[in-house]
């Protein structure tokens, strides 16, 4: 017969109000004796309060927040006859050997003593913190632990630390993307009187200067990682337990004991299954190494990565053809920002069709075959020199024998965590684009630093309320917050305050007229709730609104804020004078009575 059984807050030591950081089960969910019900933080150590009894939870009496202390009521679960019994007995008193054997309470400053692990060979080296993966996330996730001092140990399987980001992703775009706009503004001067003349593209000389300057970026983080005290392992990490991994790289396998983890292992480009083997067909780390500048190339996935390989490409003098499946290019962006982009590349690019799949890939001597499906598809197969397949990336989490830690892995290599970047193992941090979207360097460093101080025993939240999104595309499109897509889809309310830049003197004196700023506001408060922008520099200028967001600054804020003239950083503010009715650079209908 099942028995109802209320679980309380057994002794913790003497501490009293203390913090439920997280809550791991509700009513419904199926425990088993130990299972971890709650996560409470004190400031000395973080610890789970574990179920004495298997069965089913009927109630959660506690909610992230809340303060208890040793005797307060956590859940009540329905337990099994023999369960309850167990459970009785326990609570009526303990042996005098369980009182010898009780655990004492934490109270130094160090986190509660990790289990052993059932691995039992032989261990190459210790730590007290591993880092999965030496990317902006990896990196800073173990600088700021060793800045707390913690013992570090870094694993990365590139020779060089930085990951994709540094070594073949960000930074190396961003700079063939500078080497573009440079082409694509000297041949614009020659309408205005200044003519360069055609340019000569030295390709090999070009990834040279890209290379040293990613190599200025991982040379010096090899130098804080000396600096920090952080040992860097190279390697491919793979758990072995709950406690161990073992490293597999040049100089053979190393097990690496640890008591606490965090995993910064990133993704991977998607592959099409279709697509043979062959080294015109590229991915997005293929493409920046510039092996040669192909007379046709295409782009297929119209997301920010492709539009800003093809950016470059078309800049050296590639005729560029770009098919993406959904509707819009950059889909999840608002289509007025987009429309922009798409205005200035239509006429340079050979194609953008839209609504369109690629069905099938054949290498020839002369190129790859291509043919494609739908609405905008062209008649018959189109040969291409070089294909760039930039469809999105997955992240790596199925590569890392994650379930011999216990560690929960979706069927699509995610991990999940809490607000704490915790996975299901407690002393198992995640972080990056292994624990969901959006894959961005930049969340990726606010995440890695939350898991080091929590991993340290501070009391650390992940709670950013908007992570800004940049396609440096030219014009370059940025946003952050509630986009107007999103906010008709999940019926938010907002009114718009937007400014053209074709009324900006500092954007006509840059030659470019076609951008725009909007701000969305709450029509109630006032406050911004998302913003956008797209133009020269929009990548700089969106930190402004995700600063005003995370302010919650209205309207009038922004606007009485003065802004330096003639800059374009004025149109944010511009934006916000014509959401008041106060712009006076422009002559909008007052549609506003306050």
């Amino acid at each position: 017969m099942a028995k109802e059984i209320e679980i309380k807050v057994p002794d913790i030591g003497d501490f009293e109000n203390v913090e439920v950081i997280d809550v791991l089960v509700k009513a419904g969910d199926t425990v088993e004796v130990e299972s971890p019900l709650i996560t409470l933080e004190t400031d000395k150590a973080a610890m789970d309060v574990p179920s004495p009894v298997a069965g089913v939870i009927r109630e959660m009496k506690v909610a992230m927040g809340d303060k208890v202390s040793e005797g307060s009521l956590i859940a009540v679960v329905e337990a099994a006859e023999g369960e309850s019994q167990a459970a009785e007995k326990k609570e009526e008193g303990r042996t005098e050997k369980e009182e010898e054997e009780k655990p004492a309470p934490a109270a130094s400053t160090e986190r509660p003593a990790p289990k052993a692990g059932s691995f039992q060979g032989k261990v190459d080296h210790e730590t007290g913190l591993l880092v999965i993966g030496a990317g902006p996330g990896g990196y800073t996730a173990a600088f700021r632990a060793a800045d707390l001092g913690l013992k570090v140990t870094l694993v990365e399987r590139w020779n060089t630390l930085g990951g994709v980001c540094l070594n073949v992703g960000c930074i190396p775009s961003k700079a063939l993307l500078h080497a573009a706009k440079v082409i694509d503004e000297a041949a614009e001067m020659e309408k205005h009187g200044i003519s360069f003349g055609k340019p000569k593209i030295d390709a090999a000389k070009l990834a040279g200067w890209k290379g040293e300057v990613v190599k200025k970026l991982t040379g010096g983080l090899a130098t804080m990682a000396k600096q920090r005290k952080v040992e860097v392992i190279t390697g491919a990490a793979r758990f072995l337990d709950e406690h161990h991994v073992a490293v597999s790289g040049e100089g053979g396998e190393k097990v690496v004991r640890f008591d606490q983890c965090i995993i910064a292992a990133g993704s991977e480009p998607v592959r099409l299954p279709f697509a043979p083997e062959d080294p015109r067909i590229m991915d997005s780390t293929g493409a920046l190494e510039l092996a040669d500048i192909p007379k046709k190339l295409l782009v297929i996935g119209g997301g920010i990565i492709g539009l800003e390989m093809a950016c470059v490409y078309d800049a050296l003098g590639s005729q560029v053809t770009i098919v993406e499946l959904a509707d819009q290019l950059i889909p999840g962006a608002d289509k007025d920002l987009v429309r922009a982009l798409e205005k200035r590349i239509k006429g340079r690019y050979a194609a953008i069709m839209t609504g369109t799949k690629v069905t099938a890939m054949k290498a020839q001597k002369s190129g790859i075959k291509v043919a494609f499906e739908g609405a905008n598809a062209p008649q018959g197969e189109q040969l291409f020199d070089r294909v760039l397949v930039a469809v999105g990336r997955v992240p790596n989490g199925g590569r890392l024998d994650a379930d011999k830690a216990g560690i929960e892995v979706s069927e699509r290599g995610f991990i999940a965590v809490d607000r704490q970047m915790r996975t299901n193992v407690p002393h198992i941090f995640a972080i990056g684009d292994i624990v969901g979207q959006p894959m961005l360097a930049h969340k990726a460093t606010h995440e890695a630093k939350v898991a080091a101080e929590v991993a340290a025993g501070q009391k650390r939240y992940f709670d950013a309320r908007v992570i800004p999104s940049v396609a440096y595309t030219d014009p370059e499109i940025a946003w952050v917050g509630v986009t107007e897509e999103q906010a008709r889809r999940e019926g938010i309310e907002f009114e718009v305050g937007r400014f053209p830049w074709a009324a900006s003197g500092r954007s006509l004196s840059l030659g470019r007229d076609e951008g725009f700023t909007k701000l969305l506001f709450d029509p109630k408060t006032h406050r911004v709730i998302g913003g956008a922008m797209v133009g020269p520099n929009a990548g700089e200028l969106i930190a402004e609104v995700a600063l005003a967001i995370e302010m919650g600054a209205d309207a009038a804020d922004i606007g009485l804020t003065i802004h330096p003239h003639p800059t374009l950083s004025e149109t944010v503010c511009f934006a916000a004078e014509a959401f008041e009715g106060t712009l006076t650079d422009l002559y909008l209908p007052k549609r506003r009575k306050d």
